[in-house]
């Protein structure tokens, strides 16, 4: 077993991976490089002072988040100058994984200073191990946008992708994405990951529809932090899978018809100006008044 008491790390910034929900996934190089380190870089300092008290860590800690992130570069670059070690820790999590510290390991990086990363856990390879989809060919996208045409439009995307596709959805917003899905992509399998790790973990699979279901007769399984994973398709099935006219109208709504039925084939295949034709045709239908 490595020794927790060791000597202080080299002066570099170490990229320190931290539990997702429970704490004993917190691996012993991780603890003591936090034991050791002459201060720590976190997300929200009272956050991470709950973790750090559960492990008897006593080292200063310094705010580092999206809207002070680019500000406290030059400082980390005196401390490491002065011959510091430092930790970046999150939330929860592995740092940068949509998460802050992006643009201070660019910044560092360029300048040649020593960046560390520190393994762990992660939402998403968590989710993705133990959801039984394939997992051979992924890809994560983040968060999806909050407001409804970005997020259909990053939905559409994620549909055409051919490898399994992860992202962060707010509990309070999966209802209306899997609105989404339901029609653009009916039978495409799906599984929500929820409070990964935590006593209430829970694997939902299904269909969109089948999900909603389960969301709206228990609202318990609206809570908590969520990773959604969507099953890829082969190329050649997407156009059968997906709502072609719904997926027309969509794109039509954000961006001329020309151009709307360009991007659909190359999303789904096929012929651009029979897309354009088709597009033009369900406008031609009379509306009711």
């Amino acid at each position: 077993m490595s020794d927790l008491k060791a000597q202080r790390p080299v002066p570099a910034l170490y990229i320190v991976a931290t539990p997702i929900g429970h704490l004993d996934d917190i691996t012993l190089r991780a603890l003591q490089v936090l034991r050791n380190v002459d201060r720590i870089l976190a997300e929200d300092t009272r956050h991470s002072a709950h973790l750090l008290q559960h492990f008897a860590i006593d080292r200063p800690m310094v705010s580092l988040h999206e809207h002070n992130e680019a500000a406290r570069v030059v400082q980390i670059m005196r401390w490491l100058d002065a011959g510091e070690s430092l930790a970046l820790i999150t939330d929860a999590g592995t740092p940068l994984i949509s998460d802050p510290g992006f643009v201070v390991v660019r910044a560092l990086r360029e300048q040649g200073y020593a960046v560390v990363p520190v393994p762990g856990v992660s939402a998403v390879i968590t989710a993705l191990c133990a959801a039984g989809l394939p997992s051979d060919r992924f890809q994560f996208i983040g968060f999806l946008p909050s407001k409804n045409g970005p997020r259909e439009r990053v939905l559409t995307e994620a549909l055409a992708y051919t490898g399994t596709t992860l992202c962060y959805e707010s509990p309070r917003r999966m209802v209306e994405t899997l609105e989404v899905l339901a029609r653009l992509a009916p039978q495409r399998p799906l599984v929500i990951a929820r409070e990964l790790t935590k006593q209430f973990e829970t694997f939902l699979s299904g269909t969109a529809d089948e999900l909603l279901r389960r969301l709206r007769d228990d609202t318990d399984q609206q809570r908590g932090e969520m990773v959604l994973l969507l099953h890829g398709q082969a190329t050649e099935t997407l156009a059968t899978e997906i709502d072609v006219d719904a997926l027309l109208g969509l794109l039509a709504q954000y961006m001329p018809p020309k151009k709307a039925a360009g991007e659909a084939a190359q999303l789904l295949g096929g012929s651009k100006n029979a897309l354009y034709a088709r597009l033009l045709s369900g406008r031609d239908t009379p509306e009711s008044t």
